[in-house]
């Protein structure tokens, strides 16, 4: 049996993937089966087939009897007793994870998976579905963009690892990551995934063979201890300004990743303290419908010589959530306008400023009615509380206000919107840049 390193939980099919070193986990559409009649529900024989595979695999030997205590009393008290299967999974889940405080244990209702798992040494797993799952999700890559000040942004949603073909993937994104002058890797929606994704991204911003992490497995004899590659598709990224935005969505095989940025202070971590979801462990079946999550490995951090589980990883620079990709990059431009001069150097600070205002509640000057209207081809209006600029045949682009009468674009922070606002004079709007703030004029009609 093989070991799975993630967090996104197995409710509707079985996801396990089997690979030479490596596996993950994640829910794939579900495995049919054949229509088949269910033999009366047994209780008591599924909690006893649980504590039996707790009792031998768990990870913690000194956690195992307060596992085993939990799920005797529910048996005990009569609280399983019942008829329905899903039920019974969802009591006997809701057991283990108050006992175990173990977010890689639990137990599903899950017939196709059981059949699935039961039906050869591969687990029953479909390769081929998997790994059209990781191209259709681009091998965990939702988007590359170049944000003002040429801050390369990558939101990453899952260390998805089918071989060279993800790893290929992750090269290319490194390459784009690569022509910035400073980095952020969005990991807020990354459940977790491959120590070997893990390995290959981290490795760009790490000296080669730097020690990673130590995995304590049960049943094996020696733990795998990878380290940073030798060899890389591109150049690394040592001493480029990293950022990586973490939240409590933020689980398994990411949380290694920030703990390598953290521990090794390659970078600054923003956000929210992530999941604390550090095991390792296997799905395996039990009785003929129920699939079991049992961890049975650690992961141990070169950098720090400690785990994160049930604890996580906690942010150098903590933020709210929703705004950890602003901060990020203000920080960013912030720390390049200390390595400028002149008017590089202030155009980076107005627009760190600019960017500040997105998580800022600044006042205008004015009622905001005061600057809406009509200006030659060009249109600002007032809508939902915020001004919005148009232009007839192009997307609109919400404002936001930046004090006194200047505002700024909130897609691009760096377009600037200037209102010349006088009793005797037509209102007019100066449209430009940071470097260049009122590069054309256009009064009110």
């Amino acid at each position: 049996m093989t070991t799975v390193y993630t967090t996104i939980v197995l409710r509707i099919a079985l996801a396990l993937l089997v690979a030479a070193e490596a596996v993950l986990f994640s829910v794939l559409s579900p495995i049919s089966v054949l229509a088949r009649e269910e033999a009366p529900l047994q209780p008591e024989a599924v909690v006893k087939e649980v504590r039996a595979i707790i009792a031998e695999r768990y990870v913690l030997p000194e956690r195992r009897p307060m596992l085993d205590e939990a799920l005797a009393e529910g048996l005990a008290s009569g609280r399983y007793d019942v008829d329905d299967p899903a039920l019974l999974a969802t009591l006997i889940d809701a057991d283990l994870r108050r006992a175990g405080q173990d977010k890689h244990l639990y137990i599903s209702y899950d017939p196709a998976g059981n059949v699935a798992m039961r039906a050869g040494a591969d687990g029953g797993f479909d390769m081929a579905a998997y790994e059209a799952q990781a191209r259709a999700a681009n091998h965990g890559i939702a988007e590359l963009r170049i944000l003002p000040g040429n801050v390369r942004y990558l939101d990453y949603r899952g260390f998805d690892w089918v071989g060279e073909e993800s790893g290929a993937a992750i090269d290319a994104a490194m390459a784009f990551l690569a022509g910035g002058d400073a980095v952020i890797i969005d990991l807020r929606r990354n459940g977790g995934g491959s120590p070997e994704a893990v390995q290959r991204m981290v490795s760009y911003f790490l000296a080669p063979e730097t020690p990673l992490v130590t995995f304590y497995m049960e049943g094996e004899a020696e733990p795998d201890a990878p380290a940073a590659l030798t060899e890389l598709a591109g150049p690394r990224m040592i001493g480029k300004p990293l950022y990586v935005l973490t939240s409590g969505g933020t689980g398994s095989a990411a949380e290694e990743f920030a703990g390598h940025v953290g521990g090794y202070e390659i970078g600054e971590l923003v956000g929210g303290t992530t999941a604390g979801a550090g095991f390792r462990n296997d799905i395996v079946p039990v009785g003929d419908r129920f699939a079991l999550s049992v961890s049975v490995g650690r992961a141990v951090l070169a950098s720090t010589d400690r785990d994160w589980e049930g604890v996580g990883i906690e942010p150098t620079i903590p933020a709210p959530v929703s705004d950890a990709r602003d901060i990020a990059h203000r920080e960013a431009l912030l720390r390049l306008a200390a390595q400028a001069s002149g008017e590089d150097r202030e155009a980076m600070e107005d627009l760190s400023d600019n960017i500040a205002a997105l998580t800022e509640d600044r006042s205008p000057a004015l009622a905001l009615s005061a600057y809406a209207g009509t200006y030659g081809d060009r249109a600002i209006a007032e809508e939902d509380g915020a001004l919005v600029y148009r232009r007839e045949g192009r997307l609109a682009e919400p404002l936001v206000a930046l004090g006194g009468n200047r505002f700024a674009w909130r897609s691009d922070p760096s377009r600037i919107v200037d209102f010349d606002v006088e009793e005797e004079a037509p209102v007019s709007m100066a449209l430009g840049t940071i470097r260049e703030p009122a590069r054309s004029r256009y009064s009110r009609r």
